[in-house]
């Protein structure tokens, strides 16, 4: 028992143990934090053991013999081969201007093998551009009326037309040209109209077959930086089919096409 004015015994600490907690620092500085992981993008375009053969009297030429690949939405490919590789039968395919001869083929999630022509074609303005090598512009029209004709078939309105057709002119640095016909500008020029039309109903596919085929080296260039911006700019999903290694190059991803087959992807590992 303890008199008056005695203190009360203090209970005794334990020494605080420093090591012990940079130890358990240490360990969870060196333990990293998981990373997340960026979210999957959705398939433009899947292909999926496809084939595709034409008949000519008692002979059949395979074009395609079981081709498989995919592109993602908002992805820069580009199709490479010589002539006669099939690359050409396949933008086809893609473009859903053909029917594959067996497999499936989806774009933009629909299985192309279920539509009727004019499901096909409805798909084919709704959600794909095209740039053809040929411009394939009318002659007799005009830059804007070139680029509205996609928004005549969806059944928009005049003046919503000239809008739209006018802005994607201006995009490609075509605003003093939208009264001019083709006959009256450059190659390179009319590739960009085209382009502009490609675009003008804000496709998520942009298929280029040798877009840069008939221009000379400053217009190709210009053609190829367009093409380039709308996808990194607008993550528009763009596919090039190309028989220059150059112009290939310059995509993400490169799919060699020879025979009727994908001889290499550099999206599955297989090298530039």
């Amino acid at each position: 028992m303890t008199g008056p004015g005695s203190s009360l015994p203090r209970t005794r600490e334990e020494p605080h143990d420093q090591t012990r907690d940079q130890t358990h620092d240490q360990e969870h500085a060196l333990t990293p934090a998981p990373e997340a992981r960026p979210a999957a993008r959705a398939a433009a375009i899947e292909a999926v053991e496809v084939t595709r053969s034409y008949r000519f009297g008692d002979t059949t030429v395979d074009a395609l013999r079981g081709v498989s690949f995919t592109v993602a939405e908002g992805e820069y490919t580009a199709i490479v081969g010589p002539s006669g590789s099939g690359k050409s039968t396949l933008m086809h395919l893609l473009g859903c201007l053909d029917r594959p001869t067996s497999g499936v083929l989806r774009v933009g999630g629909r299985d192309v093998a279920t539509l009727s022509d004019a499901e096909l074609a409805q798909l084919r303005n709704q959600e794909i551009g095209f740039v053809f090598q040929a411009f394939q512009l009318l002659p007799r029209s005009s830059a804007m009326d070139n680029v509205a004709l996609p928004l005549l078939y969806r059944g928009v309105k005049a003046p919503e037309r000239r809008e739209l057709a006018a802005a994607a002119l201006r995009s490609v640095n075509l605003g003093h040209r939208l009264t001019h016909r083709p006959t009256q500008m450059s190659g390179g020029e009319q590739q960009r109209v085209a382009i502009a039309r490609a675009l003008v109903g804000s496709p998520r596919i942009l298929l280029a077959d040798e877009p840069t085929g008939n221009l000379d080296t400053k217009n190709g260039a210009e053609v190829m930086r367009i093409l380039e911006e709308l996808n990194s700019e607008r993550g528009v999903a763009v596919v090039l089919v190309t028989h220059d290694d150059e112009v290939a190059a310059r995509a993400r991803r490169q799919v060699r096409v020879r025979d009727g087959l994908i001889e290499r992807d550099t999206a599955a590992g297989g090298g530039a």
